[in-house]
């Protein structure tokens, strides 16, 4: 009667992607060990911003956008005061709505900061000890300098 039957449903409907459940896996790992205290805005960085992969080279993510963040933020429960450490005030961020509640307190973290960068920096052994390998700040990875052939003429 007008909806779609289960049978006919594309098969990608309700699936998780590989992904998502190791960010979550990820999130998870660092938020039951710990190491989101002290770092969190450097944790945000990682997951929004590097090339994760698992311990077999998997990879798991290129970097997640806000929008896709804030919810797993919210389903796995992260600790609104951990907002504090980069100046947030969690009263302030929306606190009847998680999901907005995390979307603004990304937003206020500053993930591309060099102070979050350096948390993701101190971070990144110990996410290794998860089985978690953390690529490169995409922002510091120098490009190839160009070299000319060309000698400079002598004057």
């Amino acid at each position: 009667m007008g909806g779609i039957a289960l049978a006919e449903a594309p098969a990608h409907i309700g699936v998780r992607s590989h992904g998502m459940d190791g960010i979550r896996e990820l999130l998870d790992a660092a938020r039951v060990k710990g190491l989101a205290a002290g770092r969190f805005r450097g944790l945000l960085h990682i997951v929004i911003g590097r090339r994760i992969t698992n311990a077999d080279g998997t990879v798991i993510s290129n970097g997640l956008t806000w929008r896709e963040l804030a919810p797993i933020l919210k389903e796995l429960r992260f600790d609104r005061e951990l907002v504090r450490e980069y100046g947030a005030d969690p009263d302030t961020l929306a606190p009847r709505d998680r999901e907005r509640f995390w979307y603004s307190a990304i937003a206020l973290a500053h993930v591309d900061s060099p102070e979050a960068n350096s948390e993701a920096e101190s971070l990144i052994p110990e996410l290794k000890k998860l089985g978690f390998t953390i690529g490169p700040n995409p922002a510091l990875v120098s490009k190839p300098i160009a070299r000319s052939d060309k000698k400079p003429k002598k004057k």
